[in-house]
């Protein structure tokens, strides 16, 4: 039977075929092309990076696009994660809880994505067993093939629908031979046989061993997982192979042997300093060629668009290089042995540093070994202060103690989520006279509750249902530091993720105390940003919001170009340090119950 006859019978459930792919409401088949990417030898190699800076090059051509990554795991969503098992937690504006690699493409793409851009096991098999209850199957023994499988192509479909990309771009978590991508893996198999010849690019993204003791990079095991994927009825287009140095020849070489891939089409993706150079390490190969030969789109680019594009972006990797300031931010923490815990704040701190052009150095402190006793020692060659968001109560006084010492000592100190959190209960103790204030999520039965949750908040059930999510807007006060930064606009828009606020009733005397309370909830007694005047201190503002998950390379988040620059007229009076490399620990993680 040929695709155009399957496509015509698609949606037909009967007892008289198998096939079962129901179109959402819009789409046309063919309407839209498909880039799918899979990974292969290990998880972790950057596919997130690849895909996105390949739709970021399409994007500059002309093309509408759309990512989507498809997770294997049976969450609903990412809310429940440790940062330890799966790096950071990225909220999208409309709450949705996803994979750190929607960060990446809302900063490469330039696109706020929703939560039709991420989709795990867990929708999919809801969704499929919501249907069976409601009788849609009309009496079939539901199965992996044809209704699993068709219900993660009617997701791709209707994100190309709805978002009306010309492109779509498919990202599988996890690596070919995980048990849990099987069934992802046979669907986009069968969406390129639907969709028909030219409709799908498939991309192995690969990994190039070199033992240190043998001095030569090896191709065996990459060799081995691109025939687990071929096994799976998908023959690559495009091989993509992660090193740390450029993949030789011979290498590439062989693997193009041994998959049938012309070897001007195995890529090396190694190592850059900065994951923006990666959309020109594609033009430079040809990829973004071969992409448009593939999917017969060579003659739809739009060139002036692309040489504008590419221009913008060239000027930011300049600024990049050029940059050579050096400033040290210290980001304590409990989660610093895993950087994954801490992208988007690492990517943030690149954008600010770019901008002003500084060169940016990260300190990781550990806050679960942090002391009063310790703090001036540890934090003595920082210009600069973050703490972040967090769950469970592990590491708090050292948070505090790192909020005095930056508070006492006039260090230039950012809070983000958690650290606004803190940066109130040490406010409370320190300047209040609230010596035994606290949050209820630390101490249940504290005498001074100044962070608590809000009671329309407690009536709310399920774990992640209380909390705050998504993005807000914020009402900033006239006059007010942070609205300098924002602009003269008395409001700003930024994502949040908590369920503790500061206690209402407490309000009056921090302010009376001299913490500014400079934004705020429109219409609801929720505080979401605070500071302390300039006459007091260079940098001291903290927020709720997550200001770190809506900074771009060519739109850097104001509150962290504050911070850098502040950072850089302080580190004249503080000593010089260099980056550090996370402990090599990884402490029991916390239960996930509160921010």
């Amino acid at each position: 039977m040929t695709p155009e006859r399957i496509l015509s019978n698609l949606a037909n459930v009967s007892d008289e075929t198998e096939f079962y792919t129901p179109m959402p409401e819009g789409y046309e088949p063919g309407q839209a092309k498909y880039v799918i990417v899979f990974g292969t030898v290990m998880s972790g190699l950057g596919k997130g990076i690849f895909s996105s800076s390949l739709a970021k090059v399409m994007q500059d051509k002309g093309f509408a696009v759309a990512p989507i990554k498809l997770e294997g795991y049976l969450n609903r969503d990412s809310g429940t994660l440790n940062p330890y098992r799966h790096g950071e937690v990225f909220v999208l504006d409309d709450g949705m809880e996803c994979d750190m690699d929607l960060g990446t493409y809302e900063r490469m793409l330039n696109m706020d994505l929703s939560r039709l851009n991420f989709c795990t096991s867990g929708q999919i098999f809801s969704r499929v067993l919501e249907k069976e209850r409601q009788g849609s199957y009309l009496g079939h023994d539901v199965q992996m093939i044809p209704h699993v499988t068709g219900e993660v192509k009617y997701h791709l479909r209707e994100l190309a629908a709805k978002s009306r990309a010309g492109i779509v771009f498919v990202e599988i978590g996890g690596t070919a031979g995980d048990v849990e991508n099987a069934y992802f893996i046979e669907a986009v198999r069968q969406l390129g046989f639907e969709e028909g010849p030219g409709s799908c690019c498939y991309v192995a993204l690969t990994y190039v061993v070199e033992p240190p003791t043998l001095g030569e990079q090896k191709s065996k095991p990459a060799q081995l997982n691109i025939k687990q994927l071929m096994a799976s009825g998908v023959m690559p287009h495009i091989i993509a192979c992660r090193a740390q140095h450029p993949v030789t020849a011979k290498v590439r070489e062989k693997l193009a042997l041994y998959s049938n891939v012309p070897v001007e089409r195995v890529f090396s993706m190694h190592d850059v300093k900065s994951v923006y150079m990666v959309p020109e390490m594609l033009r430079d190969a040809g990829i973004d060629s071969a992409v448009l030969d593939i999917l017969g789109l060579s003659d739809k680019t739009d060139g002036d668009r692309e040489r504008q594009a590419r221009q913008v972006w060239n000027n930011y990797i300049t600024r990049y290089r050029a940059a050579d300031t050096p400033v040290t931010i210290g980001i304590t923490g409990k989660y610093t042995s895993l950087r994954d815990s801490y992208a988007s704040i690492i990517q943030a701190l690149e954008h600010a540093g770019t901008h002003l052009g500084a060169r940016v150095s990260i300190e990781w402190i550990d806050s679960t070994v942090l002391t009063d006793a310790d703090v001036a020692d540890k934090l003595g060659c920082v210009h600069g202060i973050i703490v972040p968001g967090g769950f469970g109560v592990r590491g708090v006084e050292g948070k505090i103690a790192c909020v005095r010492h930056a508070r006492e000592n006039r260090i230039p100190y950012l809070g983000l989520c958690y650290g606004f959190q803190i940066a109130v209960i040490e406010f409370a103790r320190s300047v209040c006279g609230l010596t035994a204030a606290n949050s209820t999520e630390i101490e249940p039965a504290c005498p001074h509750p100044v962070i608590d949750i809000l009671p329309e908040q407690k009536e709310i059930e399920g774990l992640g249902g209380n909390m705050r999510l998504g993005g807000h807007d914020i009402e900033l006060t006239p006059g007010s530091r942070v609205m300098s930064f924002y602009g003269e606009s008395e409001g700003a828009r930024l994502r949040f993720r908590h369920r503790y606020e500061v206690e209402p009733r407490y309000i009056e005397q921090l302010e009376h105390a001299g913490l500014v309370f400079s934004g705020r909830a429109p219409h609801q007694p929720i505080m979401q940003v605070l500071e302390l005047p300039a006459d007091q201190h260079p940098f001291f503002i903290a927020t709720q919001a997550h200001a770190e998950l809506t900074s771009r390379p060519l739109k850097p988040d104001p509150l962290f170009v504050g911070l850098v620059q502040a950072a850089m007229a302080f580190s004249g009076t503080a000593g010089k340090c260099t980056a550090s490399a996370p402990p090599a620990v990884t402490p029991a993680p916390d239960p996930v119950t509160s921010n």
